[in-house]
């Protein structure tokens, strides 16, 4: 494209005020018709507006205020009280723009208008070692809010590795905004390509009264607060065609284990998987087991007497009274659909999953992972 140099363009701009047509234009510089008709337009063109600033934003005449503040030595709470702005705003302002020694009121204000200036590339578009290590958390079924908390414990040197988890599914969901491959929506838990807000039905935890129970509150308080490690919430989690598995959550670390139920979940056949499962913890993990009231705990005191484990049982339609469990089921719904014949399942696959759930970071426990979390308590 043919280019117009500035003395060119000044005598266009002369030729124009002097009231010369565009053909006596043409004549008068020796370029090609198009290189001055794009110079012409370009000087018909409006100048851009000032944007409109909110009140809430500080202005260029505030700005010199500052600046003429900080030349004379004065406080900034005392430059804040006589513009009628909070102190902190004052400050944020000055420390934003090189501090007190190098602030400037005319770079300040073109940097103000320029950081309002939309549409704006996402953080993940802009920086490729962020968006590699997100992208590939994400592959690891890791929710953007773990991985938003885990970055600042493995990146806490590098402000640059910082991302909320509102920009993570921002770049998921809406794609012209997307720095981020669509297909990482199915890792997602729910794997959704939307948000939206979606009930699930209430199920009855099962009818009929079980004998001998212990009610939830004869549990030992150190169970309650989480004050030791080893005290479990248990349920099952459902599949296609009824199949089902356990779920065991040790309270205190949030560490999860799986057991597999073959052919049916009979109460003799979960009172066995749950006993067997047991006694491959370590002692100082087996003090209580807490379960809801469905009749597949018809042989609790069997499983009890054979891993040494007391259960608990929560009262009738209190599914929070175990909310841990809950929780964590919620989690495995994402490795485990209800489309899964659970029946298919070996144990080694179940312990496999059981591993990658407990080596995510969880906002609850500080973004430490279940494993650290419970190797830490039992030292």
């Amino acid at each position: 494209m043919e280019r117009l140099s500035d003395q060119e363009r000044h005598r266009i701009a002369e030729l124009m005020a002097q009231g010369v047509p565009p053909r006596g234009i043409r004549a008068e510089i020796p370029r090609s018709r198009h290189a001055v008709a794009r110079a012409i337009k370009a000087l018909l063109k409006p100048p851009k507006g000032v944007p409109a600033r909110s009140p809430l934003r500080l202005s260029l005449a505030e700005r010199e205020e500052i600046s003429r503040g900080l030349a004379t030595g004065e406080p900034v709470r005392q430059i804040a009280r006589r513009l009628a702005r909070a102190a902190s705003t004052v400050s944020r302002e000055v420390w934003a723009n090189g501090g007190p020694r190098y602030y400037r009121a005319h770079a300040a204000d073109r940097r103000a208008v320029r950081c309002t200036r939309r549409p704006k590339a996402a953080k993940l578009a802009r920086c490729t070692r962020l968006r590699s290590v997100v992208g590939e958390k994400l592959g690891l079924r890791w929710s953007p809010q773990q991985i938003s908390g885990w970055l600042v414990r493995g990146f806490p040197d590098d402000p640059e590795m910082r991302v909320s988890h509102e920009t993570i599914y921002m770049s998921l969901f809406v794609q012209p905004r997307g720095a981020l491959r669509k297909e990482l929506a199915r890792y997602l838990r729910t794997q959704r390509g939307a948000r939206k807000p979606r009930g699930s039905p209430f199920t009855g935890e099962g009818k009929g009264q079980l004998r001998g129970m212990l009610n939830i509150r004869e549990r030992p308080a150190e169970a309650e607060d989480r004050a030791v490690p080893g005290h479990w919430e248990g349920d099952l989690l459902f599949g296609k065609g009824a199949s089902a598995i356990a779920t065991l959550v040790e309270r205190k670390s949030r560490s999860v284990a799986l057991v597999g139920l073959p052919g049916r979940h009979s109460a003799d056949v979960v009172a066995q998987a749950l006993a067997a499962k047991a006694v491959e913890l370590p002692q100082q993990l087996r003090r209580s087991l807490t379960w809801d009231q469905g009749k597949e705990m018809a042989e609790h005191a069997r499983s009890s007497v054979q891993s040494g484990m007391p259960v608990y049982f929560c009262d009738p339609r209190s599914p929070w009274q175990r909310g841990t469990n809950e929780d964590t089921n919620g989690l495995l719904c994402q490795y485990l659909p209800r489309t899964t014949d659970m029946r298919s399942l070996t144990q080694d696959a179940l312990d496999a999953i059981a591993a990658e759930l407990n080596g995510r970071p969880r906002q609850t426990l500080g973004f430490m992972s279940p494993s650290e979390a419970l190797n830490e308590a039992l030292r």
